[in-house]
């Protein structure tokens, strides 16, 4: 039996309304009683997991920003960082902008939002956000380094983007469309999966993981066991040991309940 549940939270599973199902909260309260570490493992930073306290075990973080942040959820404070520091944002960037053109940035820092005066941001922004040119968005480090493009999908954008940067940092997505995101060398949701699952004295064979996008790659490549949910990215679901329903037919919880039935 999985003593380690770590699952990425939008497309997998939070529901496309924007909520996580009774069943899915159910399921996993059952697999925290069986003994089970239950871990958010997500894309999100740290205000967009707020809501989700309540999915929070004993231990009380998540992992947030697609690994650059340890995030304790009930203090409202992150525990560890790693950060893309501002002289090789700067070089990145610059890099993309030149062979990229029509590329707006945006920045997720641990405590701040912050994006160019033309990024075309889908979601409402927070009263704080820093909103300035490139130069003063990365005058600090960030977690997360955002790239839009207007007119192109994001596997089309990451591979261009992918050309530009090389390893200097690691580019991928989530799924939102036209976005690409950027964080430190090394920073994955693995790494920083494998760095919380040691803190609880477990590892990878101890591991089941769900995902569906580009990001969760890593993660569902770590863990001794992986799903994709149905409704995932196809090199997710090629590269995923088993598929199970889709964010919106509580896949996530239908697994859940095979493991640690009621």
């Amino acid at each position: 039996m999985a003593r380690l549940v770590a699952s990425d939270l939008d497309g997998t599973l939070v529901r496309s309304d924007g909520t996580v199902s009774d069943r899915t909260r159910a399921a996993i309260r059952v697999a925290e009683r069986a003994g089970a570490v239950f871990v958010m493992v997500t894309a999100r930073p740290p205000r967009w997991v707020d809501a989700l306290a309540d999915l929070v075990g004993d231990h009380g973080v998540a992992i947030v920003a697609n690994g650059a942040i340890l995030y304790d959820v009930a203090a409202r404070k992150p525990l560890r960082t790693r950060l893309i520091e501002p002289s090789t944002a700067l070089e990145i960037a610059a890099a993309i902008r030149a062979h990229v053109p029509g590329v707006q940035f945006a920045i997720e820092r641990p405590d701040r939002y912050g994006q160019e005066p033309s990024y075309q941001n889908r979601w409402p922004t927070p009263g704080d956000t820093l909103v300035a040119e490139l130069a003063e968005l990365l005058a600090e480090p960030a977690a997360k380094l955002l790239v839009r493009h207007p007119a192109w999908h994001s596997d089309i954008l990451l591979g261009h983007v992918s050309a530009v940067v090389g390893d200097r940092v690691t580019a991928s997505h989530s799924g939102g469309e036209q976005l690409v995101e950027i964080s430190a060398t090394g920073v994955s949701k693995a790494a920083t999966l494998a760095d919380f699952a040691a803190s609880q004295g477990l590892s990878a064979a101890d591991a089941v993981a769900f995902g569906d996008s580009l990001n969760d790659l890593p993660m569902l490549a770590w863990a001794g066991t992986s799903y994709a949910v149905a409704n995932a990215h196809e090199q997710v679901l090629a590269a995923a040991d088993h598929v199970c329903g889709s964010n919106d037919e509580d896949g996530v919880a239908a697994v859940l309940e095979t493991i640690y039935p009621y």
